[in-house]
């Protein structure tokens, strides 16, 4: 008698384990390289910005003024000025290098010279005193001080602090805010502008317009006393 046939199922052959992969590892010096240089340029822009002005110039061109005193009677250009013998207004502003500059009536004779970048009778007078100095040298006994003041980026040769550059303009000049301060305290009325103060720290003579040699160094006279 035969045995009954066993079938048998063929078992798929067990399958090895798969070797595990190691874990990735994230290279984290490029981001950190990455995070530096950010941080980096945002010091560089936070730098700019702060000594640069609202007109994106890498020199601001107004500045704070500080003043105190009795503003100065306007000038009327008339040859009896009210304004001789006031005591002029002290202030305190900054150069286009951000230098402090003090004007008051220290016991230094003085001569301030009010200037507009875009003004043709500016453009006229600054070469000319640039000259002047260049040939008879600083005045004896005189402080010169200038500010650059009636700034307005959309006129003609703007920035003031690159055209006194290109001039050659050592005269240390303050850079007037936007409210006009400066020019407003001495009385203004047109540019250029010329305040003769004397050793007493008052007025000592008032002028307007271009001017020649023979007129600054009557100023001077005047501020000499």
């Amino acid at each position: 008698m035969s045995k009954p046939t066993t079938h048998t199922r063929n078992r798929p052959a067990a399958r090895s384990p798969r070797p595990r992969r190691p874990a990735r590892r994230t290279n984290v010096l490029p981001i950190l390289l990455g995070v530096v240089v950010a941080m980096a340029a945002i010091a560089i822009a936070i730098g700019v910005a702060s000594r640069s002005g609202d007109d994106g110039t890498t020199v601001a061109q107004n500045r704070e003024v500080v003043a105190s005193g009795r503003a100065l009677t306007p000038y009327a250009g008339t040859a009896a000025d009210p304004a001789v013998g006031q005591p002029i207004p002290d202030l305190r502003g900054e150069g286009f290098d951000g230098r402090t500059i003090d004007v008051a009536g220290n016991g230094t004779p003085k001569l301030i010279i009010f200037l507009a970048h875009w003004c043709p009778h500016c453009q006229a007078e600054v070469p000319r005193v640039v000259d002047w100095l260049a040939a008879s040298g600083t005045p004896q006994g005189v402080e010169l001080v200038a500010v650059s003041s009636g700034v307005d980026r959309n006129r003609p040769n703007y920035p003031p602090s690159s055209w006194l550059e290109r001039e050659g303009w050592t005269i240390p000049t303050i850079a007037d805010d936007t409210e006009g301060t400066a020019a407003t305290m001495f009385g203004l009325t047109g540019y250029p502008y010329f305040v003769a103060v004397d050793g007493q720290g008052r007025v000592a003579a008032r002028a307007s317009g271009e001017l020649s040699v023979g007129e600054l160094e009557a100023l001077l006279a005047k501020a000499r006393g």
